[in-house]
């Protein structure tokens, strides 16, 4: 049945190929240093393969690759601009901005100042988007007096916060954006306060308790550890070239997405709702608004609608490609696909153990 479902969609060569990039995709930046460097390039020529193996170039995917990073929501203000305007403005502004930062890290107690960071940033993702949280979030975890290590555990748990809460409002991410349009029919006539009705009650708990884990794990540990914040080193130069990289990325998770649509689309439709919650750990590597375009219809129950959101807006926490905040922290403060994974991987398993465990209910 399977594969002659897999016939009329997708040669079998092709399911070969495409389950091959996907393999590659999630080794490799582990296994290989030199792919972890240039990850951008990497999953650029993952996603230029996946497309041509499953024949679907068009005008409209590249114009669609082209245009990802400069806009959000049809608005001219993507994520291309925004790291890069704030970039320039912290460069020519950071005496003035970083100073109180460091004031305020100082008068509070870690504990307290990682409590709020983590809250604020979950919350208001929602409201400013993704992207102008996670530069905040990369600028204020480079200032403050606390060793690397800390900072990447920081930014982790940060980045689960602001992923879950951009799932608030349409304006927070693509995710939540796709979701509305494609349920704005009949029956659920999905309005911009859709997503906070229905998921705040899941993710507005999740993101209390990832602020209170980051302030009990990590808050009296980093207390005893205090060191000079980072000075601020970066060129104008090396500003335009991490928006370009970003830029890379982003263009490239979309080519991906697509590319293996075709795979996804021929195995998600052969499994039941409670198995689909953890396949959507593929958001880990890849863009979650993709994997919402292809679940996502009117025809579901909103109990499906619900588990299959819940599990890509936490899987996109896990590994620095799954989602956009992940991709900014990661390169302003030069984290590893392995020194993500080792915070990301335990971090995420043990939120969708727990989220199931929450969802049950309208599973049965």
């Amino acid at each position: 049945m399977l594969f002659e479902y897999a016939h009329q969609t997708l040669p079998f060569y092709g399911i070969v190929l495409l389950s091959l990039i996907t393999g590659l995709t999630l080794i490799l930046p582990f296994a290989i240093k030199i792919v972890n460097d240039k990850l951008e390039l990497f999953f650029l020529i993952m996603g230029l393969a996946a497309v041509t193996i499953s024949g679907c170039w068009s005008l409209e995917l590249v114009l669609d690759a082209v245009k990802a990073p400069l806009t959000v929501g049809g608005l001219p203000v993507g994520i291309f601009q925004v790291v890069l305007v704030f970039g320039l403005l912290i460069h020519y502004f950071n005496q003035r901005l970083y100073p109180p930062i460091t004031r305020i890290f100082e008068k509070l107690s870690p504990g307290v100042f990682y409590f709020l960071l983590v809250l604020l940033l979950g919350l208001f993702s929602s409201v400013l988007s993704v992207i102008v949280t996670a530069v905040i979030l990369s600028e204020v975890l480079l200032v403050l007096p606390i060793r690397r290590d800390d900072k990447i555990k920081i930014a982790v748990f940060s980045c689960f916060s602001i992923g879950l809460g951009a799932g608030l409002t349409p304006i927070g991410e693509p995710l939540s954006t796709i979701m509305v349009y494609k349920l704005s029919g009949p029956p659920y006539n999905a309005d911009f306060l859709f997503p906070l009705r229905h998921f705040g009650i899941y993710i507005v708990p999740g993101i209390i308790v990832l602020a209170l884990a980051a302030s009990i794990l990590l808050g009296r540990r980093a207390s005893h550890h205090h060191k000079e914040g980072e000075s601020y080193s970066e060129s104008v130069k090396g500003i335009v070239m991490r928006a370009f990289k970003v830029y890379i990325f982003i263009s490239a998770l979309i080519l991906l997405g697509d590319g293996l649509k075709p795979l996804f689309e021929l195995f998600l439709n052969l499994v039941p709702p409670m198995a689909l919650y953890w396949i959507n750990l593929l958001s880990a590597f890849l863009d979650n608004a993709t994997l919402t375009a292809i679940e996502i219809n009117p025809d579901l129950a909103l109990s499906q609608i619900v588990s299959a959101i819940i599990a890509l807006l936490i899987s996109g926490g896990i590994l620095i490609p799954g989602n956009i905040p992940n991709i900014v922290a990661a390169g302003r403060l030069r984290i590893s696909t392995k020194e993500w994974a080792i915070i990301g991987v335990p971090l995420g398993l043990s939120l969708m153990v727990l989220y199931f465990i929450a969802l049950l209910p309208i599973f049965i």
